[in-house]
């Protein structure tokens, strides 16, 4: 005789199991905007730096680390072509500081919608000078369709809304008189 509690157990169990799942961090390969149509281009070199970000625990829900935040706008920066060059240590004629300030992410749902804000800061080295300093909102939302699996689901809407955040920010720079 089959017990069918038993077996409706298993069964939700089995369910909450793939729908939690481990979490994985934001990818920098998503984050990077795509098809960024800027309105100038900058013959100079420009250094990234970023901060407030965090690694994605075993247990945590998916986050963007600061090393996979910087290289992601590097990325980006290198694809729009908004500086000639990307440059490591103190030799850029800028320095773009992009700092996490908030990200805000749901707990379940059927949708998910996170929130995204950070702080962008461009100096000349030269004269340490400020060129910009901004505040860069930004959504990404991730449906069922997308993802069944919860996390999945969560670390796809974390990636839209940093390429969304990405792109705002060299949108911003690009408007810029350097």
């Amino acid at each position: 005789m089959i017990n069918w509690r038993l077996l409706n157990v298993c069964l939700v169990m089995l369910l909450v199991t793939l729908a939690a799942g481990c979490s994985s961090p934001a990818s920098r390969e998503a984050m990077v905007p795509s098809g960024v149509v800027l309105s100038k281009h900058f013959q100079n070199s420009v250094r990234v730096q970023t901060g407030g970000g965090s690694e994605t625990g075993a247990l945590d829900s998916s986050n963007i680390s600061d090393a996979d935040l910087k290289l992601a706008i590097e990325d980006a920066i290198v694809q729009s072509r908004l500086f000639k060059t990307v440059v490591q240590g103190a030799d850029g004629d800028y320095e773009l500081s992009v700092r996490i300030t908030s990200l805000t992410k749901p707990v379940f749902g059927a949708t998910f919608t996170v929130d995204l804000e950070t702080a962008w800061s461009l100096t000349r080295t030269a004269d340490r000078s400020a060129l910009m300093r901004k505040s860069v909102k930004s959504t990404g939302t991730a449906t069922m369709g997308e993802a069944f699996a919860a996390v999945v689901r969560l670390r796809l809407a974390v990636e839209k809304a940093a390429q969304e955040n990405i792109g705002l920010g060299l949108k911003a720079i690009a408007e810029l008189n350097l």
